[in-house]
């Protein structure tokens, strides 16, 4: 199995204004998008090219907008990216760059 193309852990992933995990995963593997919970579980996947990410207007640097499958995922990330060595998600921004570039979209 390949490595994935991009993997943030301790992510916050929530629909609307209810919180689906406070510790998820979110990665970018073989040209999908897979959501998963703390345990591992799926919570929604799609192909790369279907995913609209973007960064909301109206939140912290540490947000980020996930859309797949019809419905809208609010994915907080972090603010910076943490120091080499050190825990923790990569920055809003970077999450988006990477969906951008495995969709053949630039970045």
């Amino acid at each position: 199995m390949a490595e994935p193309e991009f993997t943030a852990t301790g992510v916050r992933i929530g629909k609307r204004l209810r919180s689906l995990t406070r510790a998820g995963q979110v990665r970018i593997n073989d040209g999908r998008l897979e959501l998963l919970n703390s345990y591992g579980s799926e919570i929604d996947s799609a192909p790369v090219q279907a995913v609209r990410a973007s960064k909301p207007w109206f939140a912290a640097d540490d947000r980020a907008l996930a859309d797949l499958n019809g419905q809208r995922y609010l994915l907080t990330l972090g603010e910076h990216d943490p120091a080499p060595g050190e825990p923790g998600p990569p920055a809003a921004r970077r999450f988006i760059e990477a969906v951008r570039r495995a969709a053949g979209r630039g970045g």
